[in-house]
């Protein structure tokens, strides 16, 4: 009897789920959206009611519109964004808004938990990784020394997909991957640093048992039952966080393949076969979702979310179009920016629009169209945006070579929105000098690793490479050379540009 695991990622602007059968097949999908808050510059927060809402409500149209009976589901997979915070009180109620991986609120507060550390190197000894404005380290100390009140109530914290982990099973836990992205997290020995937690002031308490990310951890209860429609008694697995989890949908368990993430945020990854050192903190190096398996990964904080806030900041005209004609409106933009050159006539997207993570670690960096004249129309602004993100995207890349040159991939697995666009997968392809691909799932993000990784706990694969073989190429784009020659001037123009701006990007920030 084919057997069947749902994949739910809790993402930025929406959560999604899907059904994905035994042979890596998609049977159904659902995206149900919701809002981001921005209560001040910087600062970005969610209801975290709205994800389990939106995760209930998407588990349900999966299961209508699939029509497979319960007894055929294996369990449940989970992916989420990473960083974000939800503080629970003794009732396991929300205590505040999540504050998110892109708010930029906790500058001093990382700068205090660095200097508590012993500095830089101090703070690398203990989890192997920066503490970045994003993880959640800072939040938490945000929260102490702002808003005491809440934090007095708070009895613990937890990743975004952890809570609707909660919110479906009843059972309080996180799992390695996504505990990297703490910055408590000592990522060598694949546990709470319960030394730097306790020289923090902190409660360990505060900090939930810890898995695999394939291993089972509860169970649907009655209540959660009720409102999917899955099936009481149904087995849920840790899951990943969404930057390292959605590289698992592409295949990227050992390292010597490149994957690239094109959604709300950009991730360049590679999986590692041994633990390394991070020189400097430039990256992130987090624990896979295989034991005694890591991740490099660089994350940039604005891919897809630079694309989704042009078009809704700057392209009504396209989206009453699209509404009217029924076309989907990435596709009207990609159709204007299809008849421009590479390099759109020297225009240029530096896509800092939330700060920065990767490649520069710096919140007061911000977005710029430079090199905008008379001659640039709506497509030359479209493609400089896709241009931009690949170039910060690029930026990563060097980074992960630079840490180990012996590591000479053949190919980019291109997945997330971005991968569904050819003329991106071909920018690409360009700026990256080499094939691009894209595997069955990629479409999907993180929901789709969620289910593969899932299904090596619930026994339907013995390991991830073995889950991973289902993985069918679907496109391959390869490099075009007289377009690699024009960007490699591009892209040494792009990367002059914020070296050149960053300290007015300080001096903008005061007036914020």
């Amino acid at each position: 009897m084919k057997k069947y695991i749902l994949g739910i990622d809790i993402g930025t602007s929406g959560t999604k789920t899907i059904l994905v059968d035994d042979e890596g097949r998609v049977a159904a999908a659902k995206t149900v959206e919701y809002p981001l808050e921005t209560p001040k510059p910087g600062w970005t927060q969610q209801n975290p009611a709205d994800w389990w809402q939106a995760a209930a409500e998407s588990i349900r149209a999966v299961l209508e519109k699939s029509k497979v009976p319960g007894d055929q589901i294996a369990g449940v997979g989970f992916s989420g964004q990473m960083h974000g915070m939800v503080a629970l009180d003794e009732a396991g109620e929300v205590v505040r808004p999540a504050i998110l991986w892109n708010d930029q609120r906790t500058e001093r507060q990382c700068e205090e938990i660095t200097e508590t550390a012993g500095g830089l190197p101090g703070l690398l000894s203990y989890t192997n990784n920066r503490m970045l404005t994003g993880f959640t380290g800072g939040k938490i100390l945000w929260m102490k020394e702002e808003e005491p009140e809440n934090f007095a109530r708070t009895k613990v914290i937890l990743n975004p997909k952890d809570y609707v982990r909660y919110k479906l099973t009843g059972v309080i836990a996180t799992e390695v991957s996504d505990a990297s992205g703490t910055g408590l997290f000592d990522v060598k020995n694949r546990c709470f640093s319960d030394e730097l937690i306790a020289k923090l002031g902190l409660a360990r308490s505060l900090f939930p048992k810890c898995y695999e990310s394939y291993e089972i951890v509860g169970q649907v209860t009655s209540e959660a039952a009720k409102l999917t429609g899955l099936p009481a008694g149904l087995p849920v697995t840790a899951g990943g966080g969404d930057a390292v989890i959605q590289t698992m949908g592409s295949g990227l368990v050992h390292q010597g393949v490149l994957g690239v993430v094109i959604g709300t945020s950009g991730v360049v990854a590679m999986g590692l076969d041994g633990y390394k050192e991070n020189a400097n903190g430039e990256l992130q190096l987090f624990c896979s979702n295989a034991k005694h398996l890591w991740h490099a990964i660089g994350v940039t904080l604005a891919a897809g979310g630079s694309y989704r806030w042009y078009r809704d900041a700057l392209c009504a005209a396209e989206k009453e179009e699209a509404a009217r004609t029924g076309k989907d409106v990435y596709d009207i933009l990609g159709e204007a920016a299809e008849k421009v050159a590479p390099g759109c006539g020297g225009l240029l997207f530096l896509p800092y629009l939330s700060g920065e993570r990767c490649p520069h670690f710096d919140s007061d960096a911000r977005g710029v169209f430079y090199g905008l004249g008379l001659e640039h129309g709506k497509g030359a602004m479209s493609r400089a945006v896709m241009e931009g993100v690949t170039f910060s995207l690029r930026d990563v890349w060097e980074k992960i070579r630079a840490m180990d040159e012996t590591i000479r991939p053949e190919k980019v697995v291109l997945s997330g929105g971005g991968a569904l666009s050819p003329l991106w997968r071909q920018i690409v392809a360009d700026v990256f000098h080499m094939p691009v691909v894209t595997v069955s799932g990629s479409g999907e993000g993180g929901a789709y690793g969620a289910a593969l990784v899932a299904g090596v706990g619930l026994g339907i694969w013995k390991d991830l490479i073995e889950a991973t073989s289902v993985l069918r190429e679907e496109t391959r784009t390869e490099p075009i050379p007289e377009n690699e020659e024009v960007y490699d001037r591009v892209y040494a123009l792009y990367d002059k540009i914020y070296l050149a701006l960053k300290d007015s990007f300080k001096d903008l920030s005061q007036l914020r």
